[in-house]
């Protein structure tokens, strides 16, 4: 056996054992003497034993197991039974004994803690300071309750479980052991846990084999805020965890479990969080977030090894956790987890503190290592509440990972019928604003996926159609600015909220001017419960409602002069359209007889294409032809912050158009200090153009 910690350990690498089983080992021939002893160049003797040529045979077990009962001799010596007692280990071996499943898993040799393997995760400090906890008298440890006097507490076998794996020697393995370790962070225990165990496995066995992307999954009913903490900036490690949450509340507390706890640094998005927001989950809730958020993103990881830290506190009848999850439950979940990294995965017990509860849970996932097939589940629903968990981490994850299909984790209610989206709301007010201060009227759409995307968002002053003049703006809603009353909830202080709509001075000033408006909002409306669009780019929708009112509204009109206004996202819209309808026709010249082009399409009658951006990528003139860009640069405004990324990169470009630094660094005033510059631009390409007498 390796020598303990404190006596001088090795290296990781020098600390393996050899797995020696003596029931199985084969007895060597003892060597002969005396009178019966083969003499030397004796012919009658008996013969020398010949070596035989057959090969090692390969060894039967693919799956193997750790569990020693030096494992249990820590434990309070108050009398009171703490929750992390050692015969949490013991009910798991005893099950797993009864049901024969040990007999087809090989035992794994266990290790005490090495030095230099624990500091791959945890600091100088927090090992010394472990160490010292056996220096502890009895009175000292019955006072603290969360420290245990024995040095099996140095133990180590998580590790030679991963190493097992992550070499080839076995295909997947379990190991049962106590204390927990999850909570334990780089530089302090917490949680019954004082090392982290799956943590520093996770270290060695990247250090050690070629295993390198390494899954962590969680299902323990607390977050595991150290395992998280020791990954939380490093892309190597996806770290998953399902845990109860409720606002941050519950064990160990904090915003560190919640949804946004995403990593950082090069390790953003690689912890993904699952807070269930009540107690009580159920297979339907862990199911669902498998099949939407798990699964889902461990396929696009593509882990080469993958470690569950296996908590059974959530599991149904555990009193100190409160959910309802049962054996079957885990038994998918195992399963479905075993279909990642070549079948490569090790089960690491961590919480779980009901005996019967514990063990059912425990021998089920031992099944699914065996290779059984997992048993049928009835017919499952996830809760409206954690379906809506599921939604908002599907959310916050597609940020990071393409799997992710945020629609279909969409909570369907039974009451959708009764509510209204927000950008509904919004829609109907500017609606109704229009219409009351302006008298501006809404545009009926000709096609019915047209009408449920757009309804209610194309608007039009009364005199549109017989107008010399059409201001087109496109845009898309306001700036919500919302004050949260609470931050663990996101309550919101309706009182304090409001929108902000900086087009309301543009269209007063168009009124003023007796202009033609041709009010654009290009955010498509969101599907119905049960229908679905085509999947479309912006871009694409833009192109899609702009060109069909060009074709049908603006063509048709009797405006001659035609402005065309794009704010923020609306400049796609704008973009687009100049993409779709422009064109320079060939046409002889009279005197010379040679081709020139003259611009038609939308450039016959655009005077002038104002574009505010923001801090979004600039727009560039279609590529046909230099005439094109040419026309656009002399008809185009584009107006960016003076701080924009392209004016320290130097890299304007010609189809940028006519470039304008404004004096404002907020993208929702932007449109207001470039209000006064917009109105002299428009004054000034509406003047009639003078035509020289040569040409007239």
């Amino acid at each position: 056996m390796a020598s303990e910690a404190s006596d001088g350990a090795r290296a990781p690498s020098e600390a393996v054992m050899m797995d020696v089983d003596e029931s199985r080992s084969v007895s060597q021939p003892a060597s002969l003497s005396g009178p019966l002893a083969r003499r030397p160049g004796s012919m009658d003797a008996d013969p020398m034993p010949r070596a035989l040529s057959v090969p090692l045979a390969p060894s039967p077990y693919s799956v193997g197991y750790v569990y020693e009962i030096a494992m249990m001799a820590h434990s309070p010596d108050d009398g009171d039974e703490h929750p992390e007692q050692p015969l949490r280990i013991a009910v798991v071996h005893s099950a797993l004994l009864k049901a024969g499943c040990l007999n087809a898993m090989k035992r794994l040799p266990f290790r005490r803690a090495q030095r230099e393997a624990v500091l791959l995760v945890h600091t100088e400090q927090h090992w010394r300071s472990v160490l010292a906890l056996k220096t502890l008298t009895r009175q000292e440890i019955i006072d603290s309750k969360a420290f245990y006097e024995q040095d099996s507490l140095y133990l180590w076998w998580v590790i030679e479980a991963a190493l097992s794996v992550a070499r080839g020697e076995l295909k997947k393995t379990l190991a049962i052991v106590r204390p927990p370790g999850h909570h334990a962070e780089p530089d302090r225990p917490m949680g019954f846990c004082f090392f982290n165990n799956v943590a520093v496995a996770t270290k060695v066995v990247q250090q050690m084999t070629p295993a390198k992307r390494i899954l962590i999954l969680d299902w323990d009913v607390h977050h595991g805020n150290g395992t998280q903490r020791a990954f939380n900036d490093d892309p190597s490690v996806l770290y998953i965890s399902l845990h109860r949450y409720e606002g941050g509340s519950f064990y160990p507390c904090g915003p560190f479990g919640g949804i946004q706890s995403c990593g950082e640094g090069k390790g953003l998005g690689y912890s993904v969080n699952v807070p269930w927001a009540e107690p009580g989950t159920t297979d339907a809730d862990y199911i669902h977030a498998f099949q939407q958020i798990v699964m889902p993103i461990a396929t696009e990881f593509a882990p080469d090894l993958v470690i569950i830290s296996a908590g059974f506190d959530a599991a149904d009848g555990d009193l100190l956790g409160g959910c309802s999850v049962s054996p079957a439950g885990y038994a998918h979940m195992t399963h479905m987890l075993s279909t990642l990294a070549g079948g490569k995965l090790v089960v690491a017990l961590e919480g779980g503190y009901t005996m019967e509860s514990l063990s059912n849970c425990a021998l089920a996932v031992a099944r699914m290592l065996l290779g059984e097939a997992p048993p049928e589940l009835p017919p499952l629903v996830a809760s409206e509440v954690e379906s809506e968990t599921v939604w908002l981490v599907a959310r916050e994850q597609s940020k990071y990972w393409k799997n992710i299909n945020v629609a279909a984790c969409e909570p369907r209610e039974d009451f959708e019928e009764l509510t209204f989206t927000i950008p509904e709301l919004l829609k109907a007010h500017r609606q109704d604003y229009l219409y009351r201060t302006f008298e501006m009227l809404e545009v009926p759409l000709m096609y019915e996926d047209m009408e449920e995307k757009f309804s209610t968002q194309i608007m039009c002053s009364k005199d549109f159609l017989d107008t010399d003049i059409i201001i087109v703006f496109a845009h898309e809603f306001g700036n919500l600015r919302v004050e949260i009353a609470d931050r663990l909830n996101c309550n919101i202080e309706l009182e304090s909220s409001y929108i902000l709509d900086v087009s309301k001075q543009l269209v007063e000033w168009t009124q003023r001017e007796h202009y033609g408006l041709l009010d654009i909002n290009l955010f498509p409306k969101p599907p119905a419960s049960g229908k679905d669009y085509p999947h479309k780019t912006p871009e694409q929708y833009a192109r899609e409602i702009m060109t069909y009112l060009w074709d049908n509204y603006i063509l048709l009109s009797k405006a001659k002069r035609i402005i065309l206004i794009g704010h923020g996202p609306g400049v796609v819209g704008v973009s687009e359209l100049l993409d779709a309808r422009s064109k320079f026709l060939p046409i002889v010249s009279v005197c010379t007889h040679a081709p020139i082009y003259a611009a038609a399409g939308v450039m016959r009658h655009i005077k002038l294409i104002v574009q505010v951006v923001g801090y979004t990528k600039i727009p560039l003139a279609p590529k046909k032809g230099p005439d094109l860009i040419t026309w656009y640069q002399k008809h185009s405004l584009v107006v960016v912050p003076h701080d924009h990324v392209i004016r320290h990169e130097g890299k304007v470009l010609r189809r940028h158009g006519k470039l304008v630094f404004a004096e404002e660094s907020k993208p929702v005033k932007l449109m207001i200090r470039a209000l006064p510059l917009i109105q002299a631009q428009v004054r000034s390409a509406l003047e009639p153009e003078a035509i020289p007498d040569s040409d007239a």
